[in-house]
């Protein structure tokens, strides 16, 4: 790995850390704050909502004022929407720091774009998913921690934590290098369609795997805690475990062929569904969050994956655009999600589990085999 990835991912990692402390408690702050599942359904979609509005602008920025800019942008706006959680006194403060967090989403594409554009001698796909295993190597930590803080001094006191970590993240990043910004022929790009037949079919195939992989994750926490009487302390380290999946399946998937990559990440979470819908065990459940580390995973081969339908110069909006498509996938799953959970906890595994069935079989038949442009 180059020297401004490696310092990359030291940033991401100790993010991992800040972000793991609360990401999988969120929705149960939001309970605690007096939300129901059904608001914290459309609370979590409206969130994904400010994370798709923008992913393309910042796509398209990173291809025409360079990538750390917004890297810079998107760390300072995290820290300061995380603080703002921090010290929110009540649910509409907490969710305006919810919405800024989730706005700072715009940085994965250009952040693709960065890594993709440093990854040296390796695989785009390879290069994506080391990065991810750093953050998440990191965030294996966060979960437990939060949920050692979260019992012993309440909820609110893990986003103080991560606020703190998040300004050491920033301190870090800052020294990362500037890349060139990429030129292009006008005549050759006119004749190089952005949005042509393959990459609207392969965003078609994101959103719906997207969607199904993503449909029982938002309230899962609130069903481990309310249905099957875990605690918070149980449920962090389910979320490391989620952490370490994550780590282990972006480098199994991500040293193979991504297409075949993209399925797998797909089956993993199939299983997550089957289990949370026909067990009860604690082990089981631990199973269940290492497999659910797929949908991460598949998020970064779907990226990798589109940089092969673009030029390079279009990387950043193509990335956007990508991103974006997830970001729908999410604000719509979000608040069915909750629906499902007030009419049967268990129907949003059930109908999790059915759609990516569905989903695997599309995404075999309909991924596109595109040609390297450049």
């Amino acid at each position: 790995m180059s020297p401004d990835l490696i310092l990359l991912g030291i940033s991401l990692m100790i993010w991992g850390v800040g972000e793991g402390m609360f990401f999988i408690f969120q929705p149960l702050y939001l309970q605690e704050l007096g939300a129901n599942p059904v608001t914290i359904g459309l609370i979590l979609g409206g969130a994904a909502i400010s994370m798709a509005l923008a992913h393309i602008p910042a796509g398209h920025l990173a291809d025409r004022i360079g990538r750390k800019p917004l890297l810079i942008a998107a760390w300072i706006t995290a820290t300061l929407a995380t603080w703002i959680m921090a010290l929110a006194p009540s649910l509409p403060f907490f969710v305006i720091g919810m919405i800024g967090y989730g706005l700072t989403a715009f940085v994965s594409s250009p952040m693709s774009s960065y890594i993709t554009a440093a990854r040296g001698r390796l695989g785009v796909g390879r290069a994506l998913t080391m990065v991810s295993a750093l953050y998440n190597t990191g965030a294996i930590l966060g979960p437990w921690l939060g949920g050692q803080v979260g019992q012993r001094y309440g909820l609110r006191s893990i986003y103080v934590i991560a606020g703190c970590a998040f300004i050491l993240s920033s301190m870090v990043l800052i020294f990362i290098k500037s890349q060139p910004i990429e030129k292009h022929d006008g005549e050759i790009m006119n004749n190089r369609k952005l949005v042509d037949r393959r990459f609207v079919t392969y965003q078609s195939v994101i959103f719906l795997a997207g969607f199904s992989m993503y449909l029982a994750q938002p309230l899962s926490s609130n069903y481990l805690q309310n249905q099957q009487q875990l605690s918070l302390n149980s449920i962090g380290i389910l979320g490391s475990i989620t952490s370490i999946g994550i780590v282990i399946l972006n480098l199994g998937l991500g040293s193979l062929n991504a297409q075949i990559g993209f399925v797998l990440g797909q089956l993993s979470v199939c299983i997550f569904n089957l289990i949370l819908w026909q067990t009860t065990s604690f082990p089981w459940f631990c199973l269940a969050y290492f497999l659910v580390g797929g949908y991460r995973t598949t998020r970064a081969l779907a990226t990798a994956q589109t940089r092969n339908l673009v030029h390079q110069s279009r990387m950043g909006l193509a990335y956007g655009i990508t991103e974006t498509v997830g970001a729908f996938a999410i604000i719509l799953a979000s608040p069915i999600a909750g629906l499902l959970y007030e009419i049967n906890p268990t129907s949003m595994y059930i109908v999790g589990f059915c759609l990516i069935i569905i989903s695997m079989i599309v995404s075999s038949r309909f991924i596109p085999h595109p040609e390297v442009s450049t």
